[in-house]
């Protein structure tokens, strides 16, 4: 019994009544239909699939995208020493995060990332507010790669020679030109884009790739530069040993340089596997999705490393600071420098083309994340299933964000690097429990070596750039908030999927059913005498004048797990102790027996009776105990949840209590 199947049957179609506008806004708010059509939506099962290297190139518009602003970042956080930094970030890119999200994608191969693994470790409720807070951390990475990726695509449209006067100084209108831009075109129905990915980060590269040969031609024709910077680095760190410690404590500051693992993970469903793949064991998926996984991470180093030492010999360091021609776009300044403003001009449009589609992918990844955790816990309306609701809300906060740090790429750095930090450290420590598990105990050293370091890490960043937890708090208040007032909103609902019985029961039911309307007696579940169930039958007839000689089963209900929302419920039959007992788990009380006699009355066409106990205790005690452990006062709960899900009181079961 489908939830959603519980309007009124004379009801007419929502999309007959609601405003036009409406019907648009929630187009496609069902479980099939709403999963996200950009460009990390699931394959159709007949859909084979992408070659791995065009997935990366997916992925790789986040990714690979950074260089817009990375090394501007770099240089004014560690000056001179960016090159070394940079060489720590790559190493800790390379036998840090590089393993950990090789295992992810071997755990979690169906795109759930490394959330869906922490929230497998974790039972009861601690599981839900844990993923919970890593949804916040999420959405700040998301949130802000979407800000501040427009905020340096704006900064590129403004510095370009060839750009209007009266676009000057227009950075924060701009960027939130682009931002309504991308939220128009999801709003129209963003179709997958795998194609537009591939010409963008294939034109990207190319392009920078061109401007660092041509800046390495740059420096070793005129070796003094060299020499100038070497010099300059010697005077400020007088040893190597100074030079390493510097680099070793201002890399945290580096950390957007890792930003595309986790869109690595998550577009896992695009690539291609093997023949002989099926659901539960896609081994060549895993193969080739840690192909893209190596293969992105070693070109986005060694693109690292040649920017850095390219912006950091080649560009004055005041050119960096705020206001500078080099800040947030060091290596389009290296453009027109050396190979002219219509060249300049290219890699601008380029630049901004693919800034651009990150936030797209970034929105796309919001997308897909929050409807596929809030809706299943009860934690957000049914209608976050849809993507346009969802796109109104993320644009509102990407303005007040924008405006907040006046679209300045700077500001936003600590933010991005904290939810990207946030993110590795839970894929690190999951990645440790993975192994731990599975006895593997070298590795699981490994990992916690690296987790170590990514608890380092995140922590210095958080010290020196606290606006990134801050951003990161206001997300996770948010959606601690909304998500528990969501649930107890929802908590009346019939919160059932599908409801099967056993052949037992259904012989049980169609016996009973046969003698006239089903009568059930809601008891507890804990195991009986004859004399107990036979005391509780004779009390019912007693107090609640239940009619005499007909037969009555026994409905008991085991709470299995009182943080789920939803479940599928089996009902099993047996016979014990001289009574016929239903017996289910669900979870919780109410709902699952709202849910059971529902199902009852459509398969006998007879509207059961169910009889129940008052249970003793104040109604606040109960009802806290209905939210968080699924119990509580059963009886008027369930008659409110049915009376919630059949508004034809005719054909409502009846609810009686003594």
């Amino acid at each position: 019994m489908d939830t959603t199947d519980t309007a009124e049957p004379h009801d007419p179609k929502p999309s007959a009544v609601a405003p036009r506008w409406r019907a648009w806004l929630l187009e496609g708010l069902s479980d099939q239909s709403a999963r996200h059509p950009g460009p990390h939506a699931t394959p159709k099962e007949e859909h084979a699939g992408h070659t791995w290297w065009r997935v990366m190139c997916l992925t790789g518009v986040d990714y690979f995208s950074t260089l817009g602003y990375q090394p501007g970042i770099a240089a004014l956080a560690a000056g001179l020493l960016s090159p070394f930094a940079t060489l720590v970030l790559i190493a800790l890119t390379l036998l840090g995060a590089l393993p950990v999200y090789r295992r992810v994608a071997h755990e979690s191969p169906h795109g759930e990332g490394s959330i869906a693994m922490l929230e497998r470790l974790l039972p009861w409720w601690s599981g839900k507010i844990f993923v919970l807070v890593l949804l916040g951390f999420a959405a700040t990475d998301f949130m802000i790669t979407m800000t501040l990726s427009a905020a340096d695509a704006a900064a590129h449209v403004v510095e370009n020679p060839f750009a209007p006067h009266w676009m000057h100084g227009g950075n924060a209108w701009i960027t939130l030109l682009l931002l309504a831009l991308l939220g128009a075109v999801f709003l129209k129905g963003f179709r997958e884009a795998i194609g537009i990915a591939v010409a963008l980060v294939g034109t990207y590269l190319v392009l920078n790739l061109v401007v660092l040969a041509v800046s390495a031609w740059e420096v070793l024709s005129h070796p003094v530069r060299i020499g100038d910077w070497t010099s300059a680095m010697t005077t400020e760190h007088s040893s190597p040993v100074a030079i390493i410690g510097v680099a070793l404590l201002v890399f945290p500051k580096l950390a957007l340089g890792m930003s595309g693992f986790e869109t690595g993970v998550a577009v896992m469903p695009q690539v291609k596997g093997d023949a002989s793949d099926t659901f539960a064991r896609p081994a060549g998926r895993v193969r080739e999705t840690r192909k893209l996984l190596t293969t992105a991470a070693v070109i986005m180093s060694c693109f690292l490393l040649l920017s850095s030492l390219a912006t950091t010999i080649l560009i004055p360091q005041s050119a960096f600071e705020a206001g500078g021609p080099a800040n947030g776009r060091a290596l389009a300044y290296l453009a027109h420098q050396h190979l002219g403003e219509a060249f300049g001009t290219v890699y601008d449009i380029s630049t901004i083309a693919i800034l651009w589609f990150a936030g797209a992918s970034a929105l796309a990844g919001l997308l897909n994340l929050v409807p596929r955790y809030l809706p299943r816990y009860g934690m957000a309306p049914e209608w976050t299933r849809a993507v346009r609701p969802l796109v109104l809300v993320f644009m509102v906060a990407a303005v007040v964000i924008t405006l907040w740090f006046d679209a300045n790429v700077d500001a936003q750095s600590g933010a991005y690097a904290t939810g990207v930090l946030v993110l590795m450290l839970s894929a690190a420590f999951a990645s440790t429990v993975a192994v731990h598990r599975r006895g593997h105990r070298a590795a699981a050293i490994g990992f916690g070596v690296i987790t170590a370091v990514f608890a380092y890490t995140l922590v210095t960043n958080v010290i020196e750039r606290p606006d990134g937890i801050k951003i990161a708090l206001i997300f996770i208040v948010a959606i601690l908030v909304t998500s528990f007032g969501s649930r107890v909103h929802r908590a009346f609902e019939l919160r059932a999927g599908q409801v099967t019985l056993d052949e037992a029961a259904l012989r049980f039911v169609d016996e009973a059913a046969a003698h006239g309307p089903l009568r059930l007696i809601a008891n507890e579940p804990q195991e009986h005498s004859t004399r107990e169930y036979r005391a509780k039958e004779y009390s019912q007839r007693e107090h609640t004048h239940m009619p005499d000689g007909g037969p009555v089963l026994f409905l008991e209900v085991f709470v299995r797990d009182s943080s789920d929302f939803t479940a599928d419920v089996l009902v099993h039959g047996d016979e014990k102790h001289g009574v016929r007992r239903l017996r289910v788990e669900g979870p919780t009380v109410p709902n699952t027996i709202a849910a059971v006699l529902m199902a009852l009355r459509d398969r006998t066409g007879q509207v059961p009776h169910a009889y129940f106990d008052w249970t003793e205790g104040g109604p606040v005690s109960h009802l806290i105990r209905f939210l968080v452990f699924g119990d509580g006062e059963v009886a008027p709960v369930t008659r409110e949840v049915l009376r919630r899900a059949e508004q034809d009181v005719e054909r409502r079961p009846r609810v009686h209590v003594g």
